[in-house]
């Protein structure tokens, strides 16, 4: 990249702020212990939203029989909310959900491929990614400066249509190095191009980014945004072409445990929900744009859709603990 283009590739990666929707920390949730016996109990127990209904879906809770803040963020047209109902109609019929399926299993990284820049899928010559105290643990002891070596931890397995839930929460303090951008930064990747299709210098995969992000104790800083490297999604039938497009959550300024969950259907709707709250929906995801550098151009066609793809946890220079990783197929029948 030319100085002017990694400039505007940094910036670009800036997480958008402004007014955040109110939703609430579930106080539940953060009385849990983090050990590693919680971490197995919590594995097994089913996430918040166990009958997805929809109720509005222009950022009203998705909780059955509830109703949450409404998002300023564009509404589903018809087509997609049919698309919704359509894809939910057996838990509204009291027809057995499928299982949620731990891809953490609370002890080390088994299923799991590490791919850190400036070194080939499966090396972590850092320690960036592993298991203390029964916690998915993202640290940069092992670094003596960031030197920019973005990474991510891919699920070995891609995914079409499903639902993911993911509880994280920011610890410590960003290694130094680190970009300004960063701080309390991390994400979870969606429908990402395989690990081994990454270059080494490659520095983000081409993918969906649900960022996530922690307050600077002052500021409005909204978490489960969208990012966009190397892709382009549909808000109200328009193409976004804009690289980060923010959520309405609530900021989360402390060290508490969020719970974020996003529902995927292909490359039809995708949502994001933060707490039980939806706070962003998009579709119709497609292979383009920029703010992805050194990857290998047959890896990134053009205007293709992005209907399924891998699964990914990020490091960005501050460190980032998950407690529950957990998905559910929704794609019975569908090949």
């Amino acid at each position: 990249m030319s100085t002017d283009a990694t400039t505007h590739a940094r910036e670009a990666r800036r997480p958008v702020t402004g007014p955040a929707g109110a939703t609430s920390s579930s106080p539940e949730l953060a009385a849990r212990s983090p050990g590693r016996e919680a971490a197995a109990t919590a594995a097994a127990s089913k996430p918040g939203i166990p009958g997805l209904v929809v109720d509005g879906w222009a950022g009203g809770s998705v909780r059955p029989g509830a109703r949450g803040p409404r998002s300023p963020r564009p509404a589903l047209g018809a087509r997609a909310l049919l698309t919704v109902l359509v894809a939910l109609a057996p838990a509204a019929c009291a027809a057995p959900e499928p299982e949620w399926t731990p891809l953490f299993n609370g002890e080390d990284l088994e299923g799991w491929t590490p791919k850190i820049r400036g070194t080939p899928a499966g090396a972590d010559p850092f320690g960036t990614f592993r298991v203390e105290d029964g916690l998915l643990t993202v640290g940069y002891e092992g670094y003596d400066g960031f030197g920019a070596r973005f990474g991510h931890l891919f699920y070995r397995e891609p995914f079409s249509h499903y639902r993911l839930l993911v509880e994280y929460r920011f610890i410590g303090r960003q290694v130094a190095g680190g970009p300004e951008w960063a701080f309390k930064n991390s994400g979870v990747m969606l429908h990402a191009q395989a690990p081994e299709s990454m270059l080494a210098g490659q520095d983000f995969p081409i993918s969906l980014e649900a960022q996530l992000l922690g307050g600077n104790g002052r500021d409005p800083r909204p978490t489960a945004n969208l990012c966009t490297p190397g892709t382009h999604v549909r808000m109200e039938g328009e193409l976004v072409e804009r690289h980060c497009t923010e959520s309405a959550s609530a900021t989360f300024h402390g060290d508490e445990w969020v719970t974020v969950e996003l529902l995927v259907l292909g490359d039809s709707l995708i949502a994001h929900l933060v707490n039980g709250d939806t706070v962003l929906t998009y579709g119709r995801p497609v292979v383009g744009g920029g703010v992805v550098d050194g990857f290998d151009p047959a890896a990134k066609p053009d205007g293709a859709p992005l209907t399924r793809g891998y699964v990914a946890l990020q490091s960005e220079s501050h460190p980032i603990q998950f407690r529950r990783v957990l998905v559910q197929r929704l794609d019975a029948g569908r090949r």
